[in-house]
């Protein structure tokens, strides 16, 4: 059954699963859980719109969603001291999941479970989870945050606000829930890390920094937003997305470890986020 969903005209349809859980290639996680297919959250840059060449969606991404119904337990003697992400090509906290309450379900079954959970997310609708959340063990909540800047988050996304974020890290802080804020994706010349660092490092964990990878269709698209609203640094983003300069990283990476070192910050750095596949790939 298809459904006409009231958010920007979302189209939503019920899609039955065999198993929830599935094998990761992420370097950092055992297992993935995405809940659904698609995210209304519709980022101008997610990588996982090549999903669409998999599910035979022709919608444009941000437009569509398939929720995920599995009749199957998760296996939880399978995790045991495995890791588990949620989720790698959905926000398990999309829109539509305070309707069907598909990521609750999973996380009840999920909070006896004797694993490391890391729940990754742009919306503070997480909260609703508080009480399960503070049953769980060895969780980790990683909150995507990139801007302080709402007109260019705007721009972006259309997930919880730059304001709504940082309050529910900081309230999940408060509840005694470790808290990562997830710099992704860092665009170059605009994201002001420091800033970012300074504003939230009374309630937050750790850092976890990743850089911006243009690709597919969206390359152009981000481009010309770049050559649109911030002109003075497109040639910047020519050098480092068409020249394949990556110069940029390595001096930005070394500005972020000194500056983490410098405040006693922890923090994780993604940006070689191949090499750390390869690396895993390797040692299987």
């Amino acid at each position: 059954m298809i459904i006409r969903g009231a958010f920007l005209n979302l189209i939503e349809k019920e899609i039955l699963t065999k198993d929830l859980l599935t094998k990761s290639n992420l370097p950092a996680s055992d297992y993935v859980i995405n809940p659904y297919i698609g995210c209304p959250h519709a980022c101008k840059y997610c990588y996982a719109r090549f999903m669409k060449r998999f599910t035979g969606h022709t919608e444009e991404w941000g437009n569509f969603i398939d929720i995920k119904r599995c009749d199957k337990p998760i296996n939880t003697k399978k995790l045991y001291h495995k890791s588990v992400f949620m989720s790698s090509v959905t926000d398990c906290y999309n829109p539509v999941e305070e309707k069907y309450e598909i990521t609750k379900n999973i996380l009840n079954q999920l909070k006896q479970a004797d694993c490391f959970i890391t729940l990754s997310t742009k919306s503070d609708l997480i909260l609703r989870d508080i009480d399960i959340l503070k049953e769980m063990k060895n969780l980790t909540v990683a909150m995507s945050v990139n801007t302080l800047d709402n007109t260019f988050q705007n721009d972006m996304d259309n997930a919880s606000s730059i304001t709504q974020r940082i309050a529910a890290l900081k309230e999940l802080r408060k509840q005694g829930i470790y808290t990562v804020l997830f710099m992704s994706p860092i665009f170059p010349y605009i994201t002001d890390f420091k800033k970012i660092v300074d504003a939230t490092s009374e309630f937050i964990c750790e850092y976890w920094f990743e850089n911006l990878n243009l690709r597919g269709d969206y390359k152009q698209k981000i481009l010309a937003y770049i050559s649109e609203k911030y002109p003075k640094y497109l040639n910047g983003y020519k050098e480092i997305y068409n020249r394949k300069n990556i110069e940029y990283w390595h001096q930005l990476s070394d500005e972020i470890d000194s500056y983490c070192k410098q405040k006693n910050i922890a923090y994780k750095n993604y940006f070689y986020h191949d090499l750390l596949v390869a690396e895993k790939k390797k040692k299987k």
